[in-house]
């Protein structure tokens, strides 16, 4: 009874020996680590340079005052269609030209006078001259008969046709007088002109009244009025804003400079987050030649140079969008349609070259690889790994070549 006791104590306890032992084997037992895989695939890859930008009509018009005067309130709004040569887009008054003090102006007036007196004195002048010369060509005539009777001689001839051109002189310089006079007469009078001076009225184009009417200098709409209420301007103050949305929209990108000269004229363009359902094509059509100095939203100096893009959708697709909108501009720079890519994040340095863990037979296997473009999400495989490749995604420093891996379960 006594052996058989003992007996069963020490089965219990090398049951129990092995039980613990084989605890301690199963959770001190190497296990493989969780890892996420990507696959490397052929499939279209796009390298992209994304950076926002403005929507602005590409050929402006602005309607500014064509005298110095009074611009009436402008009725008009943003956003109104206007026909060239026939929508009146606003109405101002001209300065009035006239001296607007009574001093200045009864001066104006004596000076009118003055030139009228002195216009006066040389008509009379120029007919003291035409009597003068009168009697000298009837002298040289008469003096031409005597000498060709031999009455006289040849040196009063002469001095009888000196005085002929003396006299025609006086009469040369009296008309000439004349002109001076009549000239300072207009000079002096239109000091006095004013708007019931229909002749000035046809000059500014008065029409009604005192009213000039603006017209619109284009078809289109109007982009932004920049002087609503009424107010005294001067010649060629800005007004208002007019453009053609329509046909005439283009978008403006300040890319960065070391992102510009990777830029083409002709890159394929696509516009998104500006509102609409859809995505807008467009394409570059011209890159600034120069840059300028812009600071970022943290204080960061930047060289910044202006990129113009077309747009190439419908005018129907983009019916809502107009002048000075913002757009994110995706500038395609490069594209295939079957790259050889692999996720970005498989990717870690080894030195200077690059390098991915392939998954193969359960274990990492460090794989050098060359790449091409990467665009942030994918690279383009030039060597080193084929399409089918199961690659490890974020490898962490535990894994090593050789190191089992077992793929992580999403729940």
């Amino acid at each position: 009874m006594t052996q058989t006791r003992k007996r069963s104590r020490m089965t219990l306890t090398f049951g129990a020996v092995v039980l613990i032992a084989g605890a301690l084997a199963v959770a001190f037992w190497p296990q493989p680590a969780l890892v996420d895989l990507g696959q490397v695939v052929r499939a279209p890859m796009q390298v992209t340079i994304d950076e926002e930008g403005r929507t602005r009509v590409s050929e402006p018009y602005v309607v500014s005052t064509p005298v110095a005067g009074r611009l009436q309130r402008v009725e008009v709004n943003p956003g109104d269609p206007v026909v060239r040569g026939e929508t009146v887009v606003a109405h101002m008054l001209p300065t009035n030209p006239s001296a607007l003090d009574v001093r200045t102006r009864e001066q104006a007036r004596a000076a009118v006078t003055a030139a009228e007196a002195a216009l006066r004195v040389s008509r009379a002048d120029l007919n003291a001259a035409l009597a003068k010369r009168d009697l000298a060509w009837t002298e040289l005539s008469r003096t031409q008969t005597l000498v060709d009777r031999r009455i006289t001689s040849e040196v009063m001839l002469e001095r009888a046709q000196q005085s002929a051109r003396v006299a025609q002189a006086a009469v040369d310089t009296a008309e000439a007088a004349i002109a001076m006079r009549e000239a300072e007469l207009a000079n002096a009078r239109a000091l006095l002109i004013g708007f019931e001076d229909s002749a000035f009225a046809g000059a500014v184009g008065v029409t009604n009244g005192m009213d000039i009417p603006l017209h619109a200098p284009a078809d289109g709409r109007i982009l932004r009025v920049i002087q609503q209420s009424a107010t005294t301007l001067p010649a060629g103050a800005p007004i208002m804003e007019i453009g053609n949305v329509d046909s005439e929209l283009e978008v403006v990108v300040d890319l960065i400079s070391s992102d510009a000269v990777q830029v083409s004229v002709g890159d394929p363009v696509a516009l998104v987050d500006w509102g609409g359902p859809q995505t807008l094509e467009g394409e570059v059509e011209r890159i600034d030649p120069f840059g300028v100095t812009k600071y970022s939203a943290l204080g960061v100096e930047e060289q910044r140079v202006a990129t113009v893009v077309r747009l190439t959708s419908p005018a129907s697709e983009r019916a809502a969008l107009g002048h000075g909108f913002r757009v994110e501009a995706r500038i395609v720079v490069w594209q295939d349609d079957q790259a050889l890519t692999v996720p970005a994040s498989a990717l870690f340095r080894v030195g200077p070259d690059w390098a991915v863990f392939v998954l193969r037979d359960g274990t990492a296997r460090q794989t050098p690889v060359q790449i091409g473009h990467s665009n942030g999400t994918m690279a383009q495989v030039l060597s080193g790994l084929d399409a089918g490749d199961t690659v490890i995604l974020y490898p962490s420093a535990a894994i090593t070549h050789g190191t089992r891996v077992a793929p992580r379960q999403v729940p």
